[in-house]
């Protein structure tokens, strides 16, 4: 079954980590993601650029409506997703507490919906 790992955490905490404890996040985090690929866990992982860059798109009625945001009322902003391939959900949250972001902020683990074909 596939799940999704949303990665949480506040930004401004990551901006404000060291020159070093930023590589040494990022390398733990591609070393973690190498280790799921050759386990066969991972389907894809990626990392989202800043809140800053992005836009809530809304369909209204016919009309689109653009805005920048999200503007969510928390202080963890959602920073990337990691989707694995795991037996059950036992095992996806056990994968999700070894991403390295874990540590610092919060990993939310979700099961992907197979919508039905008519």
């Amino acid at each position: 079954m596939q799940y999704i790992c949303l990665v949480y955490h506040e930004e401004s905490a990551l901006h404000a980590l060291s020159a070093e404890a930023g590589r040494t996040l990022d390398a733990d985090s591609l070393a973690y993601d190498v280790a799921l690929e050759k386990s066969g866990h991972l389907v894809m992982a990626q990392a989202l650029q800043s809140v800053k860059t992005a836009k809530v798109v809304r369909k209204r009625k016919g009309k689109t409506l653009v805005t920048d945001g999200p503007f969510a009322e928390t202080k963890e902003q959602l920073l990337g997703f990691v989707m694995i391939e795991a037996r059950d959900l036992d095992e996806a949250l056990a994968i999700a507490a070894d991403i390295p972001l874990a540590a610092m902020g919060m990993v939310e683990v979700r099961a992907i919906y197979d919508i039905p074909v008519p």
